[in-house]
């Protein structure tokens, strides 16, 4: 996907997920910088074992589904939140991924 719509999707989950943490949680995150990393995985299954690692770690996680109405022909998932929450804990998730 083009990168203007990657930074939108992002976003997206970027904003859902503090919405939706716990004020603690948020306050602590915004104390020490506020971190957002953009990691890339090789496909929707490595997307879906990280939300499923995630989950069971009870870390925050969103999943965005784009509408598919500008640059996907029909509803695609293309992004996930984890976090946010202790570095340590989103690392045993995402450690072994790259940064795009």
């Amino acid at each position: 996907m083009p990168k203007g719509k990657m930074a939108a999707q992002c976003s997206h989950a970027s904003v859902e997920a503090v919405l939706g943490s716990d004020k603690d949680k948020v306050n602590e995150w915004q104390g020490e910088g506020s971190k957002k990393v953009i990691l890339g995985v090789k496909d929707q299954e490595e997307l879906m074992n990280c939300k499923r690692e995630a989950v069971i770690l009870k870390l925050k996680t969103v999943l965005i589904k784009d509408a598919g109405k500008t640059f996907f022909k029909e509803p695609t998932i293309t992004c996930l939140a984890i976090g946010p929450d202790k570095e340590e804990k989103i690392d045993k998730v995402t450690g072994k991924l790259k940064i795009i």
